[in-house]
């Protein structure tokens, strides 16, 4: 990461964030905007977005992560979406019982360009009924 300074700054510009660097690894944050509540209280905690990549190579490429709260309809849209960009679903589970509506918790993983990957996530985030926000 220290060959290209910029590279994280411009990895959270695509994805409308801000950067945060910290042992060699770029990590953005954000999260969903719907509403959620955890035993009948309302919670923003469980509506994570962490975006990451980390292990920069001298090709350029990283092991690019994410970590997104979904909802239940939108999990087939957004599977398709990422999937069809050539992306490796590693995961899909969930996290909280007694959860209102139930959110699910989606994992994508990608060598390649951070860039590269942060755009697909960009085009795939275009088929959740809301846009990650930072």
């Amino acid at each position: 990461m220290d060959s290209n300074p910029n590279l994280c700054e411009q990895f959270a510009s695509i994805l409308n964030g801000k950067s945060q660097k910290q042992d060699g690894v770029c990590k953005v944050s954000l999260h969903r905007t719907f509403s959620a509540s955890v035993q009948g209280k309302p919670s923003k905690a469980v509506l994570p977005v962490g975006i990451s990549f980390e292990s920069l190579d001298q090709d350029g490429n990283a092991l690019n992560l994410l970590e997104i709260a979904i909802l239940q309809e939108e999990i087939p849209r957004f599977m398709y979406a990422v999937v069809h960009q050539g992306l490796i679903v590693s995961a899909l589970h969930n996290h909280w019982l007694y959860a209102n509506p139930q959110v699910m918790y989606m994992h994508v993983q990608f060598v390649e360009s951070p860039l590269n990957f942060a755009q697909k996530l960009n085009r795939s985030f275009s088929y959740l009924i809301s846009y990650p926000s930072s």
